[in-house]
């Protein structure tokens, strides 16, 4: 039979079809270009990641990390995704041949006819959206497999269930992992099972009859069963959460939950376990009314021998003599607490201390008092930036750092000795660029790095009351000899730079201002091995992705040699290749055989170990300089097991990184740092590998110290005082820093870095101090101090505890008794007139005289417009016993407050030292009077001169009545101080603003 003819294709609609052809051709190339970016962006994520760690030369780090992520990922991923697909395959198996004609099945044909075509699709979505769930979030858990493979003993055993603290640490977390992942997969089994039998008859909820098929009954019978017996490996594994769960008033199983509530997790995983053969036997017998007995009888015993029981015995048997009941573990508590925060070895010391300051400094005292630091770092921020800041692009931290050199005597005279000092690096600021200059080139390839390094002495400061610098200006000059002192990784450095150019072309970033004066400065080329080259066509590709940064591939300082930098923080660099440490704040930098160096204290830390007490680390390192100093960022998270195991070094030059592990003394290595060395080998160097030159500047670590001393303020009590623990009457408290109790604060005072000697000690040491408080009370309760100097005494802890029948003043007393001084307020309130204001600075405790010293600078700083002005070390405040003193420096303060007995002491005044002599013991009130009188009257008219010359804006004039005020203080401090050493004339009754000693009968 012949074939109807095909009707001609019109032209429009031949059109139609063209252009729908090249719409999806369109849509398909978008799409591939599409994919290819996205693949791109993650590659180049993956690969400059890559290529930073190699260039610190820990790309094992990086490796093992990936591939441990990777291996989880893929092995929870299938397993989730193998449970989906194969539930869903059982239940579709299974499904019962005739669903019946019921209105139910007729409504849910429907979507049964809609979804068939697109089953297998459906199903292989879920399941792999599942997947990548699962995935992410058991390759997020990869520390807790690395340290579950990689597990070392502890050497040392829980109190109830003796098992070694490795266990609780490294390896019950992965199984509570896998238990709470085995959760979730039986869980999301059994919903995929339920909605396939559901809809495909398997399960009829509305139909008469009975309600599930044989199948479906066993599909979920097995199920349920898996998740009843993974209950009861979770009550297993409860019962030794229980020596590391909160409780009040400790940490750790107490009464209640050893006699109570451990034998009910016991009873509860026997009953758990028979629930689930209950279960599994449904399968065969097809008999719901066994397992739903089962189940019930352990929601039932969960509720009663898992809530209720363990709440009576609490209530009827430990509530009435809490203290007897609980003794026994609170006991257990104290010495775990007391192990897991290296407090084991404090040395206490029952100290009577002396009051009267008559008795004076003996020459045990010499070096202690010598070594008292004038020059507060928290406060000459701003000094150092005004005199050593040079560019408005340099800048200085907030806060500066104590470390300690060997120096020429700040007097001139004598020989070289350590000192205390405060340093900082002189960083590069791209804020203080001018905002016209704040361009790619100037931000990325001009102004690359910092320059120098600056330290004054502690304890001394020049006439002027200005930090007395050993090393400063640009280029640098002091004695620490300094080669290389560019900065191109610190705490302050860019984002990223370029740097880098061919041999032979000319460099093109600023290296430091022209000493000349003139507004050019010199030029350098980074030479060094920092950071990953990137002058290749893919390079400039590659980095321009990372930081979608055109001009990476577009500018022509982009050349072959280029290299780029990023990730330049010591705290950023030492976190990625050490990602299991947690770190310290305090970052400070240190010139190091030429070098400046940033030395990063690196902490091994975890919240399981058995029975130790809990400790918030933000609770612990916060203080008065963190709530005052953003820069200053205190710790994070809960730990109740903490070693300072690592000493970090990152070289300021070429980023280079060194893991030291810290084992001063022959300490063995800290299991959990064993740990990680096992999993990354190579990443931290022995302790015999550490430079001499580079030990000599390591130091007790502050937030270590802070979270030991919080804790100590409780467990101070000790073995065998439990019932004192518990009723917390002995404990004590970190004070409130009480230089800013006068505005309100009640942050906690900061630990100090001193060189003192305590009185067990032959020697003065470089030490870190705090004091404590009875809680809710102002007097002094101890006195702490740990040797943080690298030696056979470092780390040792020693207290001073004060009688508990006495009061000796505390820090917040102390600062009271010297702003309600009568003198010595009025000597402020002159020095706060005429466009002037103070500052108090650190208020220092000292463990001399028999006593404890108390030793405050005060800071002068002029107000008015603008942010130049800077504080000076004005005067010095003293205290001992009920005795305060103010002096025009620290000899003339302790020459004041021990009333000339100080046997010939020397400190280093104001830049030429001076000894604290006794005063004259003969002269005449009335001269000293009247020169007094003459000088106030001089200091109030140069105050009245001041004010009129800044009314009228005549600055010179302004100066000269500010030169003539500073001299004629001067004379009144002087005259005041001849007037308090006329016998029969005290000066804490002199009206005279000026130095005073009160003391008490």
């Amino acid at each position: 039979m012949p074939q109807d003819p095909v009707p001609p294709t019109s032209g429009s609609s031949l059109r139609f079809r063209r252009g729908a052809a090249r719409g999806r051709t369109v849509l398909i190339v978008l799409a591939a270009i599409v994919a290819v970016l996205i693949l791109w962006w993650i590659f180049t994520g993956f690969y400059t990641t890559l290529l930073w760690f190699r260039s610190v030369d820990f790309s094992s780090v990086y490796t093992t990390e990936l591939r441990t992520r990777i291996a989880l990922f893929v092995v929870f991923g299938l397993l989730m995704a193998a449970a989906v697909v194969a539930n869903c395959w059982i239940a579709y198996r299974t499904r019962p041949p005739f669903r019946g004609l019921s209105s139910e099945q007729q409504s849910l044909d429907r979507y049964r006819v809609a979804l068939d075509p697109f089953r297998r699709l459906a199903v292989a979505a879920v399941a792999i959206l599942l997947a990548l769930i699962a995935g992410s979030s058991a390759s997020s858990d990869w520390q807790l497999w690395l340290a579950f493979i990689n597990s070392e003993p502890f050497r040392a055993s829980d109190a109830q269930f003796h098992l070694d603290i490795s266990f609780y640490v490294f390896r019950l977390p992965f199984w509570q992992f896998l238990v709470g992942f085995g959760f979730a997969l039986v869980v999301v089994s059994l919903l995929v099972a339920l909605v396939t039998h559901y809809l495909y008859g398997g399960l009829r909820i509305q139909t008469p009859g009975e309600k599930t098929t044989g199948a479906a009954r066993a599909h979920i019978a097995v199920l349920l069963g898996l998740f009843v017996l993974l209950k009861a490996a979770a009550y297993w594994f409860d019962r030794y959460g229980l020596v590391i769960k909160d409780n009040q008033p400790i940490t750790g199983a107490t009464y209640t939950d050893v006699n109570a509530l451990l034998p009910a997790k016991q009873i509860l995983f026997v009953i758990a376990l028979i629930c689930a053969v209950l279960f599994f036997a449904t399968v065969f017998t097809r008999n719901w009314l066994a397992p739903a007995i089962g189940f019930g009888l352990l929601v039932v015993s969960a509720i009663v021998i898992g809530g209720i029981y363990p709440a009576f015995v609490q209530s009827v048997q430990v509530n009435p003599s809490v203290a007897d009941k609980e003794a026994p573990y609170i006991q257990r508590n104290i010495n775990a607490t007391i192990q897991a925060y290296g407090l084991g070895s404090v040395q206490l010391t029952q100290y009577a201390a002396a009051t009267d300051p008559r008795n004076g400094l003996s020459t045990s005292d010499a070096a202690t008092v010598a070594n008292i630091r004038v020059i507060d770092p928290n406060i000459v921020s701003k000094t150092f930036k005004a005199l050593q800041q040079n560019r408005g692009f340099y800048n200085f931290p907030d806060v500066l750092d104590i470390d300690r050199y060997q120096l020429p005597s700040p007097t001139g005279k004598g020989p070289s000795a350590v000192y205390d000092s405060v340093v900082a690096a002189r960083e590069l600021d791209l804020n203080g660029l001018p905002t016209d200059q704040q361009n790619f080139i100037n931000i990325h390839t001009v102004f690359t790095h910092g320059y120098g390094f600056v330290g004054s002495y502690g304890n001394s400061a020049t006439s002027d009351g200005s930090p007395l610098f050993f090393e400063s200006n640009i280029p640098p000059v002091g004695p620490l000899t300094i080669t290389q002192p560019r900065i191109y990784f610190g705490e302050n450095s860019p984002d990223y730079s370029i740097v880098g150019a061919p041999k032979g072309a000319a460099p093109v970033e600023f290296d430091f201002p022209s000493n000349t004066g003139s507004s050019g400065g010199s030029n350098n080329t980074y030479d060094g091995t920092g950071g990953v080259p990137m002058g290749s066509f893919f390079g400039r590709l590659l980095f321009a992705t990372k930081f979608s940064e055109p001009n990476l591939l577009l500018s022509d300082r982009v050349n072959s040699a280029s290299r780029i930098l990023w990730n330049r923080s010591p705290l950023d660099r030492v976190q990625a290749v050490a990602p299991w440490l947690n770190l310290d704040g305090d970052t400070y930098p240190a010139v190091i055989d030429g070098r400046i160096k940033f030395i990063v204290d690196g902490y091994t830390t975890t919240d399981d170990y058995p029975y130790s007490q809990r400790t918030n680390l933000t609770d612990a390192t916060s203080n008065s300089v963190t709530a005052q100093n953003s820069s200053v960022v205190p710790a994070s998270g809960e730990v109740n097991y903490m070693r300072n195991s690592v000493k970090a070094v990152v070289d300021a030059y070429d980023g280079t990184v060194s893991l030291y592990a810290w084992t001063p003394n022959g300490e063995p290595l800290d299991p959990i740092l064993k740990v990680w060395m096992n999993a990354f080998p190579g990443t931290v160097q022995s302790y015999s590998s550490i430079p001499p030159s580079l030990m000599e500047h390591f130091r007790y670590p502050q937030d270590l110290f802070e979270v030991q001393r919080q804790v100590y303020a409780k467990y101070h009590i000790g073995s065998g005082n439990p019932r004192q623990f518990y009723s917390g009457q002995f404990f004590w408290e970190v004070p409130s820093d009480p230089t800013e109790a006068n505005s309100g604060g009640t942050d906690a005072q900061p630990p100090y870095y001193l060189t003192l000697q305590m009185p067990d000690q032959t020697s003065a040491a470089f030490s870190l101090t705090t004091t404590f408080a009875p809680v809710n009370r102002g007097n002094l309760a101890a006195f702490m101090a740990v040797d943080s100097r690298p030696g056979p005494d470092y780390g040792i802890i020693r207290v001073l505890q004060l009688p508990g029948n006495e009061t000796i003043p505390g820090p917040a007393q102390v600062q009271n008794k010297f702003e309600a001084d009568p003198t010595i307020s009025a000597e402020l309130s002159l020095l706060r007139r005429g466009g002037s204001n103070t500052q108090f600075g650190a208020l220092l405790s000292l463990p001399v005289g028999k006593g404890f010293l108390y030793v405050e600078p005060v800071y002068i700083i002029a107000t008015g417009a603008g942010n130049t002005n800077y504080p000076l070390l004005g005067r010095v405040l003293a205290s001992f016993g009920n005795t305060v003193a103010m002096g025009n420096n620290l000899a003339d303060a302790l020459n004041l407050v021990f009333q000339g007995n100080t046997a010939g002491v020397t400190v280093p005044g104001t830049g030429t030292g001076n000894t604290v002599t006794p005063p004259p013991t003969g002269g005449a009130a009335t001269g000293a009077s009247a020169a007094l009188k003459v000088a106030l009257a001089q200091a109030q008219q140069a105050i009245a001169d001041a004010q009129a010359a800044f009314k009228r804006g005549d600055f010179a004039a302004y100066g000269q009545a500010q030169a003539r005020l500073a001299a004629a203080i001067q004379a009144a401090v002087a005259a005041e101080a001849k007037l308090g050493k006329v016998p029969g004339v005290s000066a804490s009754t002199s009206p005279s603003p000026s130095s005073s000693a009160s003391s008490s009968p």
